[in-house]
């Protein structure tokens, strides 16, 4: 599957359970014969982090690389640059009020709309920049230094950031 079969939308929601909401995203996701992938958009670097994450997922999965046993989770990992599930899935949904890019593969509007009668809308505000506060988490989680910052300078952070998700595949 390619990646522009998928479709990216920006939502709020509030999880109180996040197991039983995972729980209920399967079952969307397998009734309608589509992957639904959901990215903490607060510690992603932009839309593009997402869309990198599930096309080297989805190609390790057609390739027969995949370290893990769902499109889903193997996108997690990706977008972590990390092979540790543990370190996957703290780019998932947590308890409390999410931020998330929800990647529906391939699109389907039913899906979405079914997703808005539990509480999911769409958020249309510019998530692409990146505050002070973010870029500090994201050199964090991707160790990206100093260093290489003042090489290329801070406006290609998210550029460091998609080397990073490339090069786990690299690593396996």
């Amino acid at each position: 599957m390619k990646r522009d079969t998928c479709v990216i939308r920006q939502i709020r929601l509030n999880i109180s359970d996040p197991d039983e909401f995972l729980k209920y995203i399967r079952e969307v996701g397998g009734s309608n014969r589509v992957n639904i992938i959901l990215f903490n958009a607060d510690r992603m670097a932009g839309r593009a982090h997402a869309e990198s994450a599930i096309t080297h997922a989805f190609r390790a999965f057609m390739e027969g690389y995949a370290i893990s046993n769902s499109v889903e989770m193997e996108s997690l990992l990706y977008a972590a640059g990390s092979r540790q599930c543990q370190q996957g899935t703290g780019f998932g949904v947590h308890p409390g009020d999410n931020r998330v890019y929800l990647c529906i593969c391939p699109g389907n509007t039913r899906v979405l709309k079914e997703l808005q009668t539990i509480g999911v809308y769409c958020d249309e505000e510019d998530w692409e920049s990146i505050s002070e506060e973010k870029q500090a988490l994201l050199r964090e989680l991707f160790g990206i230094t100093f260093e290489e910052i003042g090489v290329v300078g801070i406006s290609r952070l998210q550029d460091l950031v998609l080397e990073r998700v490339a090069l786990l595949e690299v690593y396996r």
